[in-house]
């Protein structure tokens, strides 16, 4: 009996030491979604990236891509000099776009310091620039009321101490011995300790910040995860330093209590709204306007702006954010390419950013139509209801029946007509349960119309 008894109070013991080993902080679910309750409700916001790869502007990888070496890719530091910058145009545009916040490369997998960091000389202060970037970017976009958003990259191809494995810019090692080799003279705690030092940098000399987008993890053989980047350390760090502050989920702690705030689905549409344990969880989807994240003269397959609109309305129908990318040039300008798509969604935006701001995921009372996407504010208690295909003069809307109390464009407040039967000859077989909506033949001048349905209480 006394050694089963032993015997439960060491795998108490044990339990009560992993489950204290599984939390960043203590935060309730409440109090967590109260502090993203401002990026939940704003939903729409840019991403940029922007670094020493916009030289050669073909992919923000470029160097690992093309095996280029470190001397051969010291040119594009030494030539760095964005005389053009104008970080008040980049959040005006942004702002016109319908964007609400934004989140800039502070450093990316080039090692190269968008910053001035008193712990490497590889940063902008050292180009013929020589400013610190991040601090007029800062300056600009809270100038124009946005949220303000630091992305820094965990993999460094530059930095000397940061061990070659499968994600490094060298790609010569193939076996066990041979990566030894190449890691003879690296120390990754040396590293981890200048992440530690510059993650401090970049959330404590530039005043509040909103979102740090860490990225990225790549656990197993030759990668890296937690233990290599002292994950845990790090952000508890972080959430010392800027409470406030929204955490992505790329550091390999989604297992531990506060160890990230939203999950970040890149370059692709999620089915449904993603889940964890079982339960809804925060999410954006990343994406650009092309294939790449830097600015890259020579692709051309762009986005139209249908395709970004659908994007955006379609992350929000399912509770998310959209981040969309902008890749400025050398010179720190937009491409004319991103200049016309962020007109584009700004046009759309001036008149049905209602059905994007505060709005999320439709009871689920209310089904789609036939070629549309709903949106719903919960607050107004309105329906938005995005017509992708433009319908004929009679839009049905099955088991909306005494549901809507009032109908009208989005765009322009233009009352719709409701009724139940439709078509030259009386019902058509339109059940009782079912709303007509009388639109105008001649599809209104949007590219995606809007129909805002004020529910019945």
């Amino acid at each position: 009996m006394k050694n089963l008894t032993l015997i439960l109070l060491v795998f108490l013991s044990v339990q009560t030491i992993l489950s204290q080993e599984k939390k960043i902080w203590d935060e309730t679910e409440t109090e967590k979604t109260e502090r993203l309750a401002w990026w939940t409700h704003d939903r729409f916001g840019m991403f940029i990236h922007w670094g020493l790869y916009a030289q050669p502007a073909r992919h923000e990888w470029v160097k690992r891509k093309e095996k280029i070496s470190d001397e051969d890719y010291q040119k594009y530091f030494e030539m760095f000099d964005p005389d053009l910058y104008n970080p008040t145009e980049w959040a005006k545009k942004a702002k016109a776009a319908g964007m609400k916040y934004a989140v800039i490369t502070t450093k990316h997998h080039e090692g190269f310091c968008m910053f001035d960091s008193e712990y490497t000389d590889y940063d902008v202060m050292n180009t013929p620039y020589g400013k610190d970037i991040i601090k007029e970017w800062v300056e600009a976009f809270r100038a124009e009321g946005l949220g303000i958003g630091f992305y820094y990259s965990l993999i460094d191809w530059h930095h000397p101490d940061f061990t070659i494995g499968k994600r490094h810019s060298i790609q010569t090692a193939q076996t066990d011995k041979e990566y030894a080799a190449l890691n003879k003279n690296r120390d990754m705690a040396k590293y981890r300790e200048y992440m530690r030092n510059q993650v401090t940098e970049i959330l404590t000399n530039y005043g509040k910040v909103d979102i740090l987008w860490l990225d990225f993890s790549y656990p197993g053989k030759n990668g890296k995860g937690r233990e290599e980047w002292g994950s845990v350390e790090l952000l508890k760090l972080v959430r010392e330093l800027q409470p406030g502050i929204i955490v992505n989920d790329r550091l390999d702690l989604k297992d531990y209590k506060g160890g990230w705030d939203f999950t970040t689905p890149e370059q692709f549409k999620v089915d449904k709204w993603p889940e964890y344990n079982g339960q809804k969880i925060p999410w954006e989807t990343c994406q650009t306007f092309s294939g790449s994240w830097g600015y890259y003269r020579d692709e051309h397959s762009w986005k139209d702006n249908k395709q970004l609109l659908v994007l955006l309305i379609e992350s929000v129908s399912k509770g998310g954010n959209l981040l969309l990318n902008v890749g400025p040039t050398a010179r720190g300008t937009f491409d004319y390419r991103a200049d016309a798509a962020l007109n584009g969604m700004g046009e759309w935006m001036k008149y049905n950013s209602p059905s994007i701001y505060g709005c999320t995921q439709a009871p689920e009372a209310f089904v789609a139509p036939a070629n549309s996407i709903l949106t719903y504010h919960p607050e107004k208690n309105r329906l938005y209801v995005h017509l992708l295909d433009y319908p004929m003069q009679n839009f049905l809307m099955p088991g909306y029946a005494g549901k809507v109390k009032y109908a009208r464009f989005l765009h322009d407040a233009s009352e719709i007509k409701m009724g139940k039967k439709h078509g030259a000859w009386g019902n058509d077989g339109t059940n009782a349960e079912d709303l007509n909506l009388k639109l105008p033949v001649t599809k209104p001048h949007v590219e995606i119309p809007v129909i805002e349905l004020f529910l019945e209480d």
